[in-house]
């Protein structure tokens, strides 16, 4: 069965901040815990990830997907359909972000999620609703913090010195 769900959070920084960490797909292992490896499988002629596999801790167990990802309204909104997964039919979704009234970025994570493999209505929210949360708190505490592998990667990231995002999609 097929569900939407949404979680919103504000993130000290800008929405051009927040989306170079989050379309920096090589670096999501940095910051995003249950991501395991990331491998880019193509880019557009202006070298932007198009199709990106992804192998991640997701519903108690280690899983693939590939994503492919469309920038038309770049930088206010990243947006995904998955082309295939092991454990998903469906796992699409895009992070729409805004400037906030405090000069943060407000940042709605939506996603659409149909597993293969039937579970329990309330086990699955459950599931859900830590992968939306936990993706988005160690996205704000990658733009908003330093990060030893940021800095002796020697690029100066989001927010002074932060930078990448992740999506346990």
């Amino acid at each position: 069965m097929e569900e939407n769900v949404a979680e919103r959070m504000i993130i000290r920084g800008t929405p051009e901040d927040c989306y170079a960490v989050l379309t920096d797909f090589e670096r999501y292992p940095d910051w995003a815990a249950d991501i395991k490896s990331v491998s880019i499988e193509s880019r557009d002629d202006q070298g932007r990830a198009l199709q990106v596999t992804f192998r991640a801790a997701a519903f108690g167990r280690s899983t693939s997907y590939t994503l492919q990802y469309d920038y038309r309204h770049g930088p206010r909104e990243l947006s995904w359909v998955q082309t295939s997964g092991d454990i998903t039919r469906r796992l699409d979704g895009s992070y729409q972000l805004a400037q906030s009234g405090d000069g943060g970025t407000e940042i709605v994570y939506q996603l659409v999620v149909d597993l293969k493999v039937p579970l329990p209505g309330f086990v699955k929210r459950r599931a859900e609703g830590r992968i939306m949360g936990t993706a988005l708190r160690e996205l704000k505490a990658f733009v908003e913090g330093p990060s030893p592998r940021r800095a002796s990667a020697g690029s100066a990231g989001p927010a002074g010195s932060a930078g990448s995002p992740g999506g346990d999609q």
